[in-house]
C-alpha cells in the first residue's frame, strides 16, 4: 500500500425483490466500475439479506454489500455515488473515506480477530477466575440465607394485614342490603 493511495468503503442496500443473479449483478456493476476507475477493489463482502430498521420504500429487508477500495484520488466517489442515486435496485448507500484505524478494523474482521464471539467453557468448578463467583463464593450459605430471610418475611407481614382489611369492606355492603331489605319490608307491611 502506497501513501498516495486512499482507502475508501462503500456499502450499498440491493432490493430483495430481484432474482439472486440480479442481485449479484448489480453488486458486480458496481465493483466493475471501480475496478475501470483504476480502484484496487481490497475486498468485496456480501453480508446478505438483513431486516432493516425501518421501511425504506415499502420494503423492510434488503441485501447488504460493502466494497473496500483504494484510489489515489477521490474523484471516483462523485461518479460512484451518481450511478448509485441513479439506480433503482439499490435501496440505500453510504460511502466512508477509511483513517489507519477502519482500514485496520477491516483486516482484523477479514483475518475473523473480530465479529466472532467464542464462547467460554465451564469446564472448572472451582470459581478461579469467575468474576460472579468471586464475591458468592465467600459469604457462606447460612449469611445469604439470613439476609433473604427477612426481606421474605416482610412480605408475608403486608399480605396478613390486608385480608383483615377486605373483609371489613365486604361487610358493609352486605349490611346496606340487609337495610335496604328490612326498608321494603316494612313498607310492604305498611
Amino acid at each position: 500500500m502506497s501513501e498516495s493511495m486512499k482507502n475508501y468503503e462503500v456499502t450499498f442496500i440491493v432490493d430483495p425483490v430481484l432474482s439472486g443473479e440480479e442481485i449479484k449483478a448489480t453488486a458486480q456493476t458496481y465493483v466493475d466500475l471501480l475496478s475501470n476507475e483504476d480502484c484496487k477493489i481490497v475486498y468485496v463482502d456480501e453480508m446478505g439479506l438483513r431486516q432493516l430498521a425501518y421501511a425504506i420504500n415499502r420494503r423492510t429487508s434488503g441485501v447488504y454489500y460493502c466494497i473496500e477500495f483504494q484510489v489515489e484520488d477521490g474523484s471516483v466517489i462523485d461518479k460512484l455515488e451518481l450511478a448509485l442515486r441513479r439506480d433503482e435496485r439499490i435501496i440505500r448507500f453510504l460511502s466512508i473515506g477509511l483513517d489507519k484505524y477502519g482500514v485496520k478494523y477491516n483486516e482484523d474482521k477479514r483475518n475473523g480477530l473480530i465479529g466472532k464471539v467464542k464462547k467460554k467453557s465451564k469446564d472448572k468448578k472451582d470459581g478461579k477466575g469467575d468474576r460472579d463467583n468471586r464475591n458468592r463464593s465467600s459469604k457462606s450459605s447460612s449469611q445469604s440465607k439470613a439476609k433473604e430471610a427477612p426481606k421474605k418475611a416482610e412480605p408475608a407481614k403486608k399480605a396478613e394485614e390486608t385480608p383483615k382489611a377486605e373483609p371489613v369492606a365486604k361487610e358493609e355492603p352486605a349490611k346496606k342490603a340487609e337495610a335496604v331489605e328490612t326498608a321494603t319490608v316494612k313498607e310492604e307491611e305498611e
